[in-house]
């Protein structure tokens, strides 16, 4: 019997791992997906940059449709500084190119932005905040790792943690959908969500290792 050389091996096993169970390819089935984010801080305002993948227009139907990438910036200011009457403009230096107003969200009492881009950032980027008539400059800062897994991963051992609820989803081929967010909370996370027609889960893994932490069904 002939031996493949590892060269090839390597490619065969990661396709393996993104199919996960059963030769189906969950990735196919992820609807909206937070990839990264990119954080900065001031004595004036936090803010949050997200990468985001996410189906137009989006429904937590169970079914995945064409995703459409955007960037999502919130801005919230400091407690000493809330205010209904501020204004805050920002601009994103590099590629991708995003500008625009934040619309402020009374709910949740922040600033917010969404554009369609073509390309997401890494590492870092630099940004110019305005707020009223003050420009900060500032840089944000990624928190992905080279340690951390790819929402794909992720999604697979979801899959792997829930078996008895991807079977019930499952006729003819997985009729549901998946939600991925990374979030930093002190440390890296992976929101997953799984939504079929009629039953949902939502589990929380640790961003390294693929552990479920906390899970909730529906």
């Amino acid at each position: 019997m002939k031996k493949l050389p590892i060269a090839l091996l390597v490619p065969l096993f990661a396709l393996a791992a993104l199919t996960g169970c059963g030769g189906e390819d969950y990735a196919e089935h992820i609807s909206d997906v937070r990839s990264d984010c990119f954080l900065a801080e001031t004595e004036d305002f936090s803010l949050t940059v997200s990468c985001i993948s996410r189906e137009v227009p989006y429904a937590a139907d169970g079914v995945a449709c064409t995703r459409s990438d955007l960037i999502e910036i919130v801005l919230k200011p400091a407690a000493d500084r809330e205010s209904e009457n501020a204004s805050y403009s920002v601009t994103l230096h590099g590629t991708p190119a995003v500008s625009g107003e934040l619309s402020y969200r009374s709910v949740k009492g922040d600033y917010f932005l969404s554009q369609g881009v073509t390309a997401f950032p890494e590492g870092s980027i630099s940004l110019t905040v305005v707020e009223n008539d003050t420009a900060h400059e500032i840089t944000a800062t990624s928190v992905r790792t080279q340690e951390m897994l790819t929402p794909e991963e992720a999604v697979n051992f979801a899959v792997r943690a829930e078996k008895e609820l991807i079977g019930r989803m499952t006729g003819k081929s997985f009729a549901g959908e998946f939600q991925v967010r990374l979030v930093k909370r002190g440390r890296a996370y992976y929101y997953v969500g799984i939504i079929g027609k009629e039953e949902s889960a939502a589990l929380l893994l640790d961003a390294e290792t693929g552990e479920v932490l906390a899970r909730r069904v529906r």
